[in-house]
């Protein structure tokens, strides 16, 4: 069901321009969500600097502790003893304070990411299929959202590593200047001997981004069409197709693996290499005198302590190339937008409705029929009356026989088609509706009041896991006397008798414990309770038997006397009780009356008697 919230609710509020994230760039991205956290990251940078550096100091206090006390015993080395016991503290509590911050800028990342997922698609609507695909949407709200905090905590990690590592080569340059330099250089070096690898991890990690997505939209898929494919016996077929699917989900999560094992392999390497060279020549500055025996051990604590910084930058280039991975993914669907810009005009009171499509007016407070041999034609009418862009085919190329570079340009060609339809769309937004509200074309009035005033039910509706009573009155603004009588004009009395607790008995998501019948009936029940001004009902009653649908037609007609509905249908039972009928034909109406003065017109009779037949 399409409709907007009336009372006292209110959806989440569109995302203002202020909040916006900056989707210029993924690494614009990623430093928007930083600059988004606060005061959060600096903490937690702040912290990991007094975690790291006091573990800098270390090698040196503890070359001045052995120096000292060969000269002057252990009474001339306590002072040292006590200054590294003290950096040794500080350092414990550092680690805990950046652990705690890290922890805490983790759950903001997780739980701000998926809000701002909700409120997007709370803010795109319908529109958000034609956006970003279902399994995009989820494995942003959640591995994605997850990645992010890896991410900026590797971010937070390497600056104060950075700070540390600088911190380290002064000290090595105040002691040994030659060997500091060797640090100085070596080290951004040996860094950057990493970077060819990044390029096929980054390729690795979006592929397997990507095909990951896809395999959520299909266990969905599956999922939410599990009773038909058993009715239909293609769950095989679909097996297989999962199957397939997660099997190149697999081989490319190995592929990954691979190159994150080779990143992880050159870390341990140079940083081992960087080791070994240190105590090399720390070694040979000892023979010639040059070092003391506490410089020399200083030196050894210096390599041992900066394999710690090096393996966090290699770690950090990991995190980041996964980041901006994410960003990319998320930036679809978090930077997209609705087509149709803000309107002030606001739909009058009780409008005549024209469709210049169809030409099909509907005159306010009497009830019309839609009657259309082609019912993708007035399924088509009712979007249009609601303002809403007909259903996007998203067709899912399968590229498992393709080679790698085939697969990125299939890939390319996706998203490029839907940043075609995306500029379609804005396109046809800003175009005249075709659609008038007494005169006034649907482009120019407001989006949000259009939502509240127009309400479309159609059987595809949603309903979500919880209470009976969420599932009629979704946002709690409307009387249980209310709420019964909605539930017996649409014939729904047997839903609540059937639940143990009434009111607060339980549905399961998309109403699996309820029959086709009983659904479709809390779905009426649903729109019936909003009380639009102008309510949209298609094929309300396809999945009730004939004297249900007889009750329904009876008590809708009654309920909804005087006020503006339009019921697309075939049935005779609902055409019965409409104060007028326009029939269709290849999408333009032809005829209009009553169902009696309509009886000897062929293409009337022909889809009520097609109804007819089809009727349980």
């Amino acid at each position: 069901m399409h409709a907007a919230p009336r009372g006292r609710y209110d959806f989440p509020p569109a995302i203002t321009a202020d909040s916006r994230p900056d989707v210029t760039s993924p690494s614009r991205f990623l430093f928007w969500l930083i600059r988004s956290y606060g005061w959060v990251v600096p903490a937690m940078t702040l912290s990991a600097a007094t975690w790291l550096i006091p573990a800098a100091f270390t090698p040196w206090l503890l070359g001045r502790a052995i120096d000292t006390g060969i000269e002057h015993g252990i009474a001339g080395a306590l002072g040292w003893v006590l200054g590294l016991l003290g950096v040794i503290v500080i350092g414990v509590m550092g680690g805990i304070a950046f652990h705690t911050f890290a922890v805490r800028m983790w759950l903001l990342g997780i739980y701000g990411i998926q809000r701002r997922v909700s409120r997007q698609s709370v803010h795109l609507g319908h529109v958000l299929n034609r956006r970003v695909p279902t399994g995009e949407v989820l494995s942003v709200s959640s591995s994605d959202s997850d990645q992010f905090g890896a991410t900026i905590e590797s971010f937070g990690h390497a600056i104060a590593a950075a700070i540390s590592f600088l911190l380290a080569s002064v000290l090595m340059l105040t002691t040994s200047p030659t060997l500091g330099i060797v640090v100085l250089v070596a080290v951004p070096l040996l860094v950057a001997a990493s970077t060819p690898v990044l390029r096929p991890l980054t390729r690795a990690q979006e592929a397997e981004r990507t095909e990951s997505s896809s395999l959520t939209s299909l266990a969905t898929d599956i999922a939410t069409g599990l009773r038909i494919l058993r009715g239909v016996g293609g769950e095989r077929t679909f097996a297989a197709n999962y199957e397939r699917q997660s099997q190149k989900v697999r081989r490319l999560g190995v592929r990954l693996g691979t190159w994150q094992a080779v990143v992880e392999a050159i870390s341990i390497l140079l940083s081992g290499l960087l080791l070994v060279a240190l105590v090399y020549l720390g070694s040979l500055r000892l023979l010639e005198g040059t070092l003391s025996v506490g410089e020399l051990i200083s030196f050894f604590g210096y390599a041992v302590f900066l394999i710690s910084p090096m393996q966090t930058f290699f770690d950090f280039a990991q995190k980041w190339v996964q980041g901006l991975v994410a960003a990319s993914k998320t930036m679809a669907l978090l930077g997209a937008d609705v087509p149709w810009a803000p309107a002030s005009q606001t739909l009058g009171a009780a409008p005549v409705l024209h469709d210049e499509a169809s030409g099909v007016s509907v005159r306010p407070g009497r009830m019309l029929g839609v009657v259309s041999a082609d019912p993708d034609a007035s399924a088509a009418l009712a979007d249009r009356l609601g303002r809403y862009l007909p259903e996007a085919v998203s067709a899912t190329a399968d590229d498992e026989d393709l080679s790698g570079r085939a697969k990125r340009r299939a890939r390319r060609e996706r998203l490029a088609d839907r940043r075609r339809r995306a500029e379609e769309d804005a396109e046809a937004a800003a175009r005249p509706w075709g659609v008038t509200a007494d005169g006034v074309d649907y482009s120019v009035l407001d989006i949000e009041d259009l939502r509240e005033r127009v309400v479309v039910s159609h059987t595809g509706a949603m309903l979500f896991a919880g209470t009976l009573q969420s599932a009629v009155d979704p946002w709690g603004t409307h009387s249980r006397t209310d709420a019964e009588e909605a539930l017996r004009v649409a014939s729904a009395e047997d839903i609540y008798a059937s639940l143990p607790e009434g009111w607060q008995g339980r549905i399961d998501e998309k109403g699996r414990g309820l029959s086709g019948g009983q659904r479709q009936r809390l779905i009426l029940a649903r729109s019936l309770l909003l009380d639009p001004d102008v309510l949209v009902l298609v094929e309300p009653t396809s999945a009730v038997d004939a004297h249900t649908e007889a009750r329904i037609s009876e008590r809708l007609a009654a309920h909804r006397a005087g006020r503006t509905t339009v019921v697309v249908t075939a049935s005779p039972l609902l055409l019965r009780r409409c104060d007028e009928i326009a029939v269709l034909v290849d999408g333009r109406e032809v005829a209009r009356g009553t169902h009696d003065e309509l009886h000897d017109n062929p293409d009337y009779r022909g889809v009520i008697a097609r109804g007819m037949e089809d009727s349980p």
